[in-house]
């Protein structure tokens, strides 16, 4: 991996240290360390440290008696998400010569385990905790802006997928549109997503070789949430998803033309998209900003607080810029809220736990693979002009977090039907092709809450091929995030397992797939879900094999903000508040008490173009 970061080719003080002369230079060389160490706050030199960001990371720098004089980066993060952050977060600690340079909220995990780096590097120089204290209070100094105030068309809160969707289909509604977004990029939780959209091309040759249709999407989106969503949203859902797909390609996506069944999917019919996590959105989004000029998009602008006029109708948004000077942006036509959900809000998700008490608990104990800045602001400033929330104690856990951070990276699975989930003691506690909440319940009744996915070689013939967040399999067992060996004993040994166990589920789960006496019948978990529909994955049998340990993680909030079949925002009487519109995870009541996999990007792009385009139509 090549450094990204410049590097300074200069004779620091450590090497001068390591010149001796023919008088003496090993006394000279201790004598001018001990008198570093007294007239400066680090021992000049170069100290490296690894830590985790997506992916891991290696950071290296190099000081002065007094200075950082380079950083440097070998990482691996996902481009278009922490790959700039990775490239310009050295350089603004370099320039400030400090550590308070500002997290990126659409990048946190990366933005934070650079700046752990550097602290660990400044640390192994010999910085005390009151220099560290220090360099960490170090801002840098920002000009003040002064208030503002816009006009546009429609404006758009939040620049995740559905934010993103409304505004674009409002732009090609013909109409100007301004854009809010409380980060320094477009992406929310979208883009930190492993991209699966769910969608059904009814009648095509995939479809049918999947015997899939619209209908049974309906059908298990509907019963999969328990019933408790609304009918007529998850029908549209369903039938606009395909449309939502051609709309993506149109404005350049790439899909592989694969499908495949997501964890807790329920059935083969996700889109791979051909570039990692949610990334392919974004690149096609921001092709169309470059393209026209009808979308402005007001960066780190956080929205506090929605206007009403005297109809009672929302007329535009007032907001904090970066510097804490007022940004006030009218709208002449609809306003969008596309805020995201609640899962960083550790209070507002533990009261709403309250309301179903489904979850042990949610409180800071448990993680999230949300970006930081999905905390509930859209619900909490609906909620002040009137809107209804419902269902907000419906709060969806994954059983896929990474053991660190919460994060979805290091997941090794490639598709349901390749991997089985086992418990501490090598054991099946779940069937691994059912529902999320069920899965991640079944997860919290297991020892430390914490399991291992399993699986063997077949979608990983050479350990290059990536998973779904553009991770290959050899980086993770390198990072020491995955585990791989010859056989099942030796895999289970680095995993902590009792051999015999593992080697016994496994011969069980066996018998269920491609070639086993049981091949295809339910098992005792009630899985069904053995193979691909070409029948590759035959069962974890083909050497090498690997697994990977995951904890519990809050993913996805499915209560909200109500709305009806045209995205307009309803009031606790069922009326519509006019001028106001949302999608995506600010919404509630679509999912019920669990989301399908792979339904979520499929719910952003659907009701984020219904509410751009009923946004645009909308008259005061």
């Amino acid at each position: 991996m090549k450094p990204i970061s410049r590097k300074i080719a200069s004779l620091t003080l450590a090497a001068l240290m390591m010149i001796t002369t023919a008088c003496g230079g090993a006394a000279s060389s201790t004598a001018s360390s001990q008198a570093a160490s007294q007239t400066g706050i680090f021992t000049p030199g170069t100290y490296s440290a690894t830590t985790m960001g997506m992916h891991e990371m290696t950071v290296t720098v190099t000081v002065d008696a007094n200075a950082i004089t380079d950083i440097q980066l070998e990482h691996t993060e996902t481009e278009g998400i922490g790959a700039p952050v990775a490239e310009n977060m050295p350089k603004e600690i370099m320039e400030l010569q400090g550590l308070g340079v500002d997290v990126v909220a659409s990048a946190t995990l990366t933005s934070e385990a650079i700046l752990e780096g550097v602290t660990d590097c400044l640390k192994q120089a010999g910085a005390t905790d009151e220099v560290i204290a220090e360099w960490q209070a170090k801002k840098p100094e920002v000009e003040a802006e002064e208030d503002a105030e816009y006009t546009a068309d429609v404006v758009v809160i939040g620049a995740g997928g559905a934010g993103m969707s409304a505004a674009i289909t409002a732009a090609q509604a013909g109409k100007n549109v301004i854009v809010l977004e409380k980060t320094g990029s477009m992406g929310g939780n979208t883009i930190l997503s492993g991209g699966a959209m769910n969608a059904v091309d009814d009648g095509s040759e995939v479809a049918k070789a999947h015997d899939d249709s619209v209908a049974l999407h309906i059908q298990q989106t509907y019963e999969g949430g328990d019933e408790q969503g609304n009918l007529e949203l998850v029908t549209i859902l369903c039938e606009q998803a395909w449309d939502g797909v051609e709309w993506m390609k149109e404005l350049g996506m790439g899909f592989t033309g694969e499908v495949f069944t997501v964890t807790g999917g329920l059935w083969p019919r996700a889109q791979r998209p051909s570039d990692p996590e949610g990334t392919g959105f974004f690149k096609a989004f921001q092709s169309y900003l470059d393209e026209n000029t009808t979308v402005t998009m007001l960066y780190n602008t956080t929205a506090n607080e929605l206007l009403v006029d005297e109809n009672g109708a929302v007329c535009g948004v007032k907001a904090t810029g970066k510097t804490g000077n007022t940004v006030t942006v009218n709208a002449t036509n609809g306003v969008v809220l596309a805020t995201g959900g609640f899962a960083r809000n550790v209070e507002l998700r533990e009261k709403a736990n309250e309301e179903t008490q489904l979850w042990p608990t949610l409180d800071e104990s448990i993680p999230s693979t949300n970006a930081s800045g999905i905390t509930g602001d859209g619900i909490i400033m609906a909620e002040a002009v009137g809107a209804n929330l419902i269902q907000m104690g419906n709060i969806q856990l994954l059983p896929l977090g990474d053991p660190e951070t919460g994060s979805l990276s290091g997941n090794i699975e490639h598709a349901v039907e390749s991997r089985i989930f086992v418990n501490e003691q090598g054991e099946r506690f779940v069937n691994e092709g059912g529902r999320r909440d069920e899965m991640t319940l079944a997860l919290f009744e297991q020892s430390n809450t914490t399991m291992f996915i399993v699986m063997d070689s077949d979608t990983y013939p050479t350990g290059e091929e990536l998973n779904n967040f553009g991770e290959t399999m050899n980086s993770l067992v390198e990072a020491g995030r995955a585990y791989k060996a010859d056989t099942l004993e030796e895999l289970a040994e680095q995993m902590g397992v009792p051999a015999e166990t593992l080697t016994a589920t496994i011969e069980e789960y066996n018998r269920h797939c491609v070639g086993g006496d049981l091949e295809g019948q339910e098992d005792e978990f009630g899985r069904t879900l053995f193979s691909d529909v070409e029948g590759e994955n035959d069962g974890i049998n083909d050497a090498p094999f690997y697994a990977a340990k995951r904890v519990p993680t809050v993913h996805h909030t499915m209560g909200g903000v109500e709305i009806n079949a045209n995205a307009e925002v309803l009031n606790a009487n069922g009326e519509v508040i006019p001028g106001l519109f949302a999608a995506g995870e600010v919404t509630g009541g679509i999912h019920g008490t669990n989301r399908l996999g792979g339904n979520a990007l499929t719910d952003i792009i659907v009701f984020g173009r219904i509410a751009g385009a009923s946004a645009a139509e909308y008259t005061r």
